[in-house]
């Protein structure tokens, strides 16, 4: 490798052939301040905040950016003299005098960027450059968002994140003074094919993008003595949790949730992974069918709303090869809303069924007309991570210093399978796992299937059960999820059975997650390091495979019947409809 010779700050450092002045900084061990550069997604140099003083053969050191400027040999880079504050304050400041400065009731107070920029820097709204300010309504059209331009500093960052996930239904508007965000045409967001994956939120550095928070329903319905409120926890909720509290990234604080959740005031505390055992027995009963008659292969998970909105509206015409099993969420609401009430003699208009997922997405899906039983919505309430945190807040509930406690029993119990649903290939090992057993007729002692493992964005693997080749692929981000449809369509898919998930990296990272600032989406994986806390807690528990699971056998045997049965479709399954795209 050509490397090249360098000093930043005075500092030499020999880094390779190419590297961004950005890049080199960081072998020195100097940090460079940054706004829109998101390594690989979104490098265009467009605030200036991390410009550097630059010297290069001889000429004399000049302001140039950072994250796009490369380094040439015998180059001195000064990346905080006097003139380079100089011109980051002014920068700031010139932001500042049109963003809206409402930072005491803000969602991302003191976990924005602009904010602790500022304070770095010692910023403050002087009204030095006070002038024309535009003033933009809330787009809140769409269930899982709320977008505030009057709070956007035209970073890109939301642009590239959806240009990212293929479906690019934002973009810069107007020109000049009057340039801001928003869908082609001025529509609003839900008159777009935008499948609420919410990755634009987790890339946005200020409040112009958030969730729409569904908190106040949920105090309503813990305040209602009239009602049961009754709560579930994704298995990625507990890998991310812990970082709106201080904890380390990828801590594993699932005691300390549900303790807080009954704190709360819950009800019931139940785990979503419970549902998501269920969610395997049913998917794995569904691709043995499949394969032993012939049908509609390959067979597509169905546990990512935003991946299922994004075949509905892109590839009407291959919902066939979805599973009809509806996601964990639904699974579980469905169960709590017929199982549970029936079992304690409920009245399901009663229950509020709540969810706390790391999916935005999720918001969409509990509206869905598909999703109920007896005419109730299978989940009544989907909230994010986020916002969880938020109510462990309000109420004072001292996180970090909880002890462990359990969920509740009754739909509480689950396997090292389920946990692995918020991880991309989760879901294919899960469903292998139990698929595995079934296909050769006895326990295996295999369980990790290691081929689908990891980060990257498409794997693909060949197993051989029972005698039979099955090929799989696993896809994460809505891009890869193009691609592999796009050889479905086309009829040239080799395989058998593909998982797809709507966000890079799977629930992990999905768009109701905490939200790392650059300093931390730029130089670590963020996407291994919460899937570690998963996959450890899957090897350190005894059952392993959904289909072993003691709460799942009880239930089938005492009220469902049989795997795919009548009842089990009737409560377990659902179906899919072609969406218009409006563009």
């Amino acid at each position: 490798m050509d490397m090249v010779n360098v000093k930043i700050n005075g500092i030499a450092v020999s880094v390779p052939k190419g590297s961004t002045i950005l890049e080199a900084a960081r072998y020195a061990g100097v940090e460079i301040p940054t706004l829109c550069f998101l390594k690989e997604i979104n490098e265009i140099g467009a605030c200036r905040i991390c410009v550097v003083e630059a010297s290069e053969g001889g000429r004399p050191a000049r302001l140039v950016t950072a994250c796009v400027y490369p380094v040439s040999e015998g180059m001195e880079v000064t990346a905080n003299s006097k003139k380079v504050q100089d011109c980051r304050r002014t920068t700031l400041e010139l932001i500042l005098s049109t963003h809206e400065k409402k930072c005491l009731s803000c969602v991302r107070s003191t976990n924005c960027e602009l904010q602790k920029m500022c304070r770095d820097y010692g910023v403050e709204d002087s009204g030095q450059y006070d002038g024309f300010r535009p003033h933009y309504e809330l787009d809140t059209s769409a269930p899982h968002l709320v977008r505030d331009n009057n709070k956007c500093i035209l970073c890109r960052r939301c642009v590239a994140a959806c240009k990212q996930q293929f479906v690019s239904v934002i973009g810069a508007n107007d020109r000049g003074i009057d340039t801001h965000i928003a869908c082609a045409f001025e529509k609003p967001l839900d008159e777009t094919p935008c499948v609420s994956c919410g990755q634009c939120i987790t890339h946005c550095p200020t409040g112009a993008l958030q969730e729409r928070d569904d908190t106040a329903k949920v105090w309503d319905a813990l305040n209602d003595p009239e009602k049961i409120v009754i709560v579930q926890t994704a298995p990625a909720v507990r890998a991310a949790l812990g970082e709106e509290f201080g904890l380390p990234i990828g801590t594993n604080v699932e005691g300390k949730m549900a303790a807080a959740l009954r704190r709360l005031g819950f009800d019931q505390v139940f785990d979503t992974d419970c549902a998501a055992d269920f969610t395997i027995v049913e998917e794995a009963n569904e691709l043995v069918e499949r394969i032993k008659t012939g049908g509609t292969l390959p067979m597509i998970t169905s546990c990512s709303p935003g991946w299922v909105k994004f075949c509905e509206l892109y590839y009407p015409d291959q919902l066939d090869h979805l599973s009809s099993c509806k996601s964990p969420q639904n699974m579980m609401g469905g169960l709590i809303k017929t199982y549970y009430a029936e079992k304690n003699g409920i009245d399901p208009e009663k229950i509020v069924s709540v969810s706390v997922m790391p999916c935005t997405a999720k918001k969409f899906e509990v509206a869905r007309e598909e999703l109920t039983e007896n005419g109730l919505p299978d989940v009544d309430i989907s909230i994010t991570t986020r916002e969880l945190a938020r109510m462990i807040d309000r109420a004072g509930i001292k996180f970090t210093a909880l002890a462990d406690e359990k969920f509740d029993e009754l739909l509480g119990e689950s396997t090292g399978a389920a946990v692995i649903f918020g991880a991309t290939g989760g879901v294919m090992e899960a469903a292998l796992r139990t698929a595995n057993d079934w296909l050769t007729g006895q326990s295996n002692e295999t369980v990790e299937f290691q081929e689908v493992r990891g980060t990257k964005g498409l794997k693909e693997a060949t197993y051989t059960i029972a005698g039979q080749e099955i090929k799989v692929a696993v896809a994460s981000g809505i891009a890869n999820a193009n691609y592999v449809m796009s050889r479905i369509q086309d009829g040239t898919a080799p395989w058998t059975f593909v998982e797809i998930m709507c966000c890079p990296g799977g629930c992990v990272t999905g768009g109701g997650q905490p939200i790392q600032p650059a300093s931390v989406l730029n130089t670590m994986d963020l996407k291994a390091m919460r899937a570690k806390a998963l996959y450890d807690q899957d090897a350190a528990m005894p059952l392993r495979k959904s289909h072993e699971n003691p709460t799942v056998k009880a239930v089938y045997a005492d009220y469902l019947g049989e795997f795919g049965g009548h009842k089990a479709h009737e409560i377990l399954h659902t179906h899919y409809v072609a969406r218009k795209k409006f563009c």
